[in-house]
């Protein structure tokens, strides 16, 4: 049953069918296999009981948000000040790229839009400055996947959704890994372009004048920071109306910046709504799959397998780390997400894993899935904006940042206390 459901699934994605149809498609088949119950006659109640969470507001509203900061170019000035502050170190703009997307991804809550707007801004530059392509645009597209980790984060909203998980303390375990991963990115760029000095470029001075200046283009987006997340902390607003009041302090800081108006409104509201409808879809087509997988038996298959297969608590952790490396190859993340977590998280929980460090776990490898051909959703970010080029580059580029996360991924199994340490304090 299981290998046949993985069958199915990869078949219909190899065939290009959008993944929303692909999930709903997977269960109606699964549910005419192997179940002796007709369970179409639920699909409407199990959409729809999917769809009326108050939690889910949230989603459409933190890519609002994203998408105002990337219509009114908030992120270029953000991205000037830490060029002024890095580009001394080993590979220069690289580290501004990481940088910027570190501190970008504390708004956004997205990997597209963190990838997408830091490469509008840096390509042309790094272009003009002579960077290598490779391992220039791998720095944009990895710097991107810090969106879905540092809070607050989309997907974070959607593990806590699918595994009823408080989402401030996912947040708070984010926060650390997090910041922890971008100092891995800007130390191990800072040692590749010490070992191969071509591939970082020039090193820029500026001056503390000009240093100091520059702080002023931080301002927005730390406003925004402390806003949303600091809402959330203090006790004063849900996530959901966190990021209601994000987006209402976005559009109060463009207008003082003067630089809104009606056209980028409306941008940005058609640009939510596209891709809210993507992950609205995808998210209730995974529920009604999640119903038939658990009412035909797969569900329970499987964790009959791997209680049955005499491995320990961490022996089933590290299978389940290897499911998630070899599916993010050919799976794109959200799907990732939704497919496996009903299934994966409660039998590690249930081995005794904490379910708020699982979720930062989980999260770390889907990062990875955002940047490992052939189906790396940044890859594809960075290379559209890059309008030109070898996508080869971008993926060779990427590869010494998947072994950064992966280095990650050890000290957040050897180290848990990095993710738990923060929901402990705050409890």
């Amino acid at each position: 049953m299981i290998l046949t459901a993985l069958l199915i699934l990869m078949v219909l994605l190899l065939l290009s069918v959008p993944v929303a149809a692909t999930l709903i498609a997977l269960a109606l088949l699964l549910a005419e296999l192997f179940s002796p119950f007709p369970l179409i006659n639920a699909m409407g109640d199990v959409l729809w009981s999917a769809s009326d969470k108050y939690l889910l507001i949230a989603i459409p509203l933190f890519i609002l948000l994203g998408e105002i900061l990337v219509r009114t170019g908030i992120a270029r000035g953000t991205y000037r000040s830490l060029e002024s502050w890095m580009s001394w170190l080993p590979g220069g703009l690289l580290h501004a790229n990481i940088g910027t997307a570190t501190l970008f991804s504390a708004t956004s809550g997205s990997s597209v839009a963190t990838a997408a707007t830091i490469g509008t801004v840096a390509l042309p530059q790094g272009k003009e400055m002579g960077y290598d392509p490779k391992l220039f645009t791998g720095s944009i597209a990895a710097g991107g996947t810090l969106g879905i980790m540092i809070p607050p984060s989309i997907n974070l909203i959607v593990y806590g959704f699918l595994t009823e998980t408080s989402i401030p303390q996912l947040f708070a375990a984010g926060l650390i890994p997090g910041l922890v991963l971008a100092l891995l990115f800007i130390v191990g760029t800072a040692l590749i372009c010490i070992w191969k000095p071509a591939l970082g470029g020039p090193s820029v001075s500026h001056s503390w004048k000009d240093r100091i200046s520059g702080l002023g283009h931080l301002v927005p987006v730390l406003t925004l920071f402390g806003i949303v997340v600091g809402s959330i902390y203090a006790g004063v607003a849900t996530p959901t109306e966190a990021a209601s009041l994000g987006v209402l302090g976005a559009l109060v800081i463009a207008a003082f910046m003067k630089k809104l108006s009606v056209g980028i409104i409306t941008e940005a509201l058609d640009g939510t709504m596209k891709t809210t409808g993507m992950i609205m879809l995808i998210i209730i087509a995974s529920y009604f799959l999640n119903f038939v997988l658990a009412s035909s038996g797969v569900t329970r298959e499987l964790t009959a397998f791997l209680e049955n297969a005499g491995l320990g608590p961490y022996s089933t952790l590290m299978l389940a780390i290897l499911l998630y490396i070899v599916l993010g190859f050919f799976i794109e993340t959200l799907s990732l997400m939704v497919i496996t977590i009903p299934i994966v998280a409660p039998i590690l929980i249930g081995l005794g894993f904490d379910q708020v460090w699982l979720g930062i776990l989980i999260i770390l490898l889907i990062e990875m899935a955002l940047i490992t051909p052939p189906v790396g959703l940044n890859l594809y970010v960075v290379q559209g904006v890059r309008k030109g080029g070898p996508f080869s580059d971008v993926m060779k580029g990427a590869m010494p940042y998947v072994g950064m996360m992966f280095i990650m991924a050890i000290l957040l199994v050897l180290f848990p206390e990095v993710a738990t340490f923060l929901p402990e304090l705050l409890k």
